[in-house]
Order: C-alpha cells, then structure tokens, then sequence
C-alpha cells in the first residue's frame, strides 16, 4: 500500500514531515542497492579488482544505517 496523507500536504505538519523523512530513506535505500549492484556486476564482468569497492560500499552502508536511526530516532521524538 502506497503511503498517503490524511490531509492536504503542508511542509509544516509533523505527518507530513515523517512521510518525506521515510520517502527519502527509501529513496537512498533504492539508489544504495541499484549503485552498489551495478558496480558489484561491472567489476565481475570485467574481471577488474577495485580496491576502493569494498570501502566505497562499506561507508555507503554506514551511512545508509545512520539515515536509518536518524529516521527511527524523528519518528520515536514527541511532536
């Protein structure tokens, strides 16, 4: 089922807010898998060995976790 607003969008309603906020995470969570497997694929492909692969999808994930608890954390707080 699609998210959905009981209301008219206004950028100042907390349900708003909360609805942009999760969009966002699964917006990067999206990008994360798409970039992260294209370039999984490409090296395969290739027989390449990149280096920097290993770290580059390792702080993207660190970072996509923080997204993550950030989001968590918004939705837990009182409004």
């Amino acid at each position: 089922m699609a998210p959905r607003l009981s209301r008219p969008a206004d950028p100042n309603d907390p349900e708003y807010q909360s609805l942009e906020r999760r969009i966002n995470l699964a917006l990067h969570f999206s990008l994360f898998c798409a970039g992260n497997s294209a370039l999984w694929f490409w090296q395969s492909l290739h027989y390449a060995h990149w280096q920097w692969l290993l770290w580059f999808t390792s702080l993207w994930a660190v970072l996509l976790l923080g997204h993550g608890l950030w989001v968590l954390g918004k939705e837990r707080q009182p409004h």
